[in-house]
């Protein structure tokens, strides 16, 4: 059944929430907001800025009210049993990344949502920027041949700011959890990979290998090849000294021609696609593009149109996978 403004929970209004809530609202939607966050300030804030939402004590108390979905923007060690939680009640979920800390939590949670036919999304929003879509675009008509080497950055001149990134109990991981799980969203997004397997992983902290499961990296680097025969090289990296805020791009090679997408002037949010032919380049998008909210939408509007679970979301599963590969392969080689 059409439902016209779903009604929407969120576990965590603090400055993300806030993020993804706000163009929800601007998109028109004007249904139901119940809210859990412990923390007053972010209380206060969303009382002020949506008057209409209502607060209450606990995720559990969040649960108990009748919703159509819960929007999980808590720490990353609460994403999997928040979420597990959720989908238990029948409700549909869009998590912030990542959705679990390794691969079996978030093969099971897939596996639950599918059982319940409930809408699964996680917040991986580049792939939904206009870049991506026009590069994914081409790809499909595959305009620049076969694909042969593909190389995805993401380095942050910043870190995170609350003491949860840095414990691998709590996060999963570092900088390769935290920005290289998008790039490795976008890869398996954009290209039909096959098994994907690594040749070659590095992790660092402050400049030394980790060498325990306790450290979180702060720079990580990879080489992966796909069953296809894609040579992919990912790197990422907190407070890497790029001379701007940040680097984030993905640059593709194939026997016909080649696409980029990337950020503007260091820029977080404004990017450009191009497309590479043997000594010319065309503009395929460089603009602004308000992306953020995007993914949030789309999963508000399968709700509405009484969607239930996407085999896209097996997808997540295959991160998952890769994202364990490299934390492996780098622990038993050093």
């Amino acid at each position: 059944m059409e439902k016209t403004h779903p009604r929407i929970g969120f576990a965590g209004l603090g400055w993300i929430g806030l993020k993804r809530l706000q163009p929800l609202v601007h998109s028109g939607w004007d249904g139901d907001l119940v809210f859990f966050d412990p923390d007053p300030q972010a209380v206060a804030h969303t009382k002020s800025a949506f008057p209409k939402a209502k607060n209450v004590a606990s995720f559990e108390e969040l649960l108990n009210h009748p919703l159509d979905g819960v929007v999980i923007a808590s720490p990353s060690a609460l994403h999997a049993p928040q979420t597990e939680a959720a989908l238990r009640k029948a409700f549909s979920v869009f998590c912030q990344k990542p959705l679990a800390r390794n691969a079996d939590e978030t093969a099971k949670l897939v596996a639950l949502a599918a059982d319940k036919n409930l809408s699964l999304v996680v917040d991986y929003s580049y792939r939904l920027t206009e870049g991506i879509q026009q590069i994914k675009s081409v790809l499909d008509r595959k305009q620049i041949g076969d694909i042969y080497a593909v190389e995805a950055v993401f380095h942050n001149a910043y870190g995170p700011d609350k003491p949860w990134y840095y414990n691998r109990n709590l996060s999963g991981g570092g900088c390769l959890m935290d920005l290289g799980s998008h790039l490795v969203d976008m890869l398996t997004y954009l290209f039909d990979t096959g098994e994907i397997s690594v040749k070659f992983a590095n992790l660092l902290s402050k400049g030394r290998q980790t060498t325990d499961e306790d450290t979180v990296e702060d720079f990580a680097e990879a080489q992966l090849m796909t069953a296809s025969n894609i040579s992919i090289r990912l790197a990422c990296s907190w407070k890497h000294a790029v001379g701007k805020d940040a680097a984030i791009f993905l640059k593709i090679n194939g026997t016909k021609g080649g696409l980029e997408f990337q950020n503007i002037n260091g820029s977080f949010y404004d990017f450009k696609a191009e497309k590479y032919d043997q000594n010319k380049t065309e503009t395929l998008f460089s603009d602004q593009d308000d992306w953020e909210g995007r993914t949030l939408c789309k999963w508000v509007d399968n709700i509405r149109q009484g969607r239930g679970f996407d085999s896209e979301s097996y997808g997540l599963v295959k991160s998952a996978e890769i994202l364990d590969e490299i934390y492996t392969f780098t622990r038993v080689t050093v």
